[in-house]
């Protein structure tokens, strides 16, 4: 974990870095299982997996769900032993250069989000997430996809928190016209996007490509707002993504959002937009 990431979490929640606990979990798992004389199959069973996946498991290969895993210690009588592992492997889940951003987004009380490639994972379909990581290049395999799928997902359960945090998108236009995935995920993916936008803590916004002015041709990224005040910036990059902590920095960012929403369509009007292109296809 970087240490502007680890200096923000130590102030707002304590937090430890994720290294190996996928393996960890896994000689836990296998221990427990043959403890009770269980085979992979008749756990599998018991817990809505097959045993390939559980074996998966026990070999560190994927990351078990928060679900998963409460079930193993129940089925197991692990006396809350793997339940202690559900925190650091919902980090593990997501790709190393995305664990920081991850772990502060989801205590975040406010999120700002430019897109310029694709729709921000927080308002992405599963569909729309999958034909995502299905183009990855180099090559996912099949279990990396889904884990980061249901990753991607998970992030989602920030609309249902109490108190709401406030969530602001601004997208390129060219974002929403993509047709990523093909007609039918493409429009359920707009879809997607109406209904998101229709919550009173969200408000999403469509930067025209006709706009004569814009205000950060530099590429995405989100500001993020912590409980304790604390405002960071994250910019994503090819294999160097990083958050920026220094006010100085994050001043910048932060006037560069604020102008995108002026250039932007209002939210009202961003909607509306994305209702057009439906209509249209």
């Amino acid at each position: 974990m970087s240490e502007q990431a680890q200096e923000v979490l130590e102030q707002d929640e304590e937090s430890e870095p994720v290294s190996g606990v996928a393996v960890a979990f896994g000689r836990l798992l296998k221990r427990l299982r043959t403890q009770t004389g269980m085979e992979r199959a008749e756990l599998g069973a018991r817990t809505g997996y097959s045993a390939a996946t559980i074996a998966s498991y026990e070999q560190g290969r994927r990351i078990p769900n928060e679900k998963f895993i409460r079930h193993a210690d129940e089925v197991l009588n692990a006396r809350g032993m793997l339940l202690d592992f559900i925190e650091d492997m919902e980090k593990a889940q997501y790709p190393a250069f995305f664990r920081d951003a991850a772990a502060l987004e989801k205590k975040a009380v406010a999120l700002h989000v430019f897109a310029v490639q694709a729709v921000p994972g927080l308002l992405q379909t599963e569909d729309y997430a999958r034909a995502m990581f299905t183009m990855w290049r180099p090559l996912l395999d099949e279990a990396t996809i889904e884990q980061r799928v249901a990753a991607r997902l998970a992030r989602q359960e920030i609309f249902a928190r109490k108190p709401a945090p406030t969530l602001t998108f601004v997208m390129e236009e060219a974002v929403v016209r993509r047709r990523l995935g093909g007609l039918a995920v493409w429009r359920g993916q707009l879809e997607q996007i109406l209904l998101v936008g229709q919550q009173r803590n969200v408000e999403i916004q469509v930067m025209p490509d006709d706009r004569e002015e814009h205000a950060s041709l530099n590429g995405p990224f989100t500001l993020i707002e912590t409980e304790k005040g604390r405002r960071i910036a994250y910019v994503p990059a090819h294999k160097a993504s990083r958050l920026f902590t220094d006010r100085s920095t994050v001043r910048e960012v932060e006037e560069q959002y604020g102008l995108l929403r002026a250039q932007a369509l209002t939210p009202r009007e961003s909607l509306a937009f994305v209702e057009k292109l439906l209509g249209e296809s």
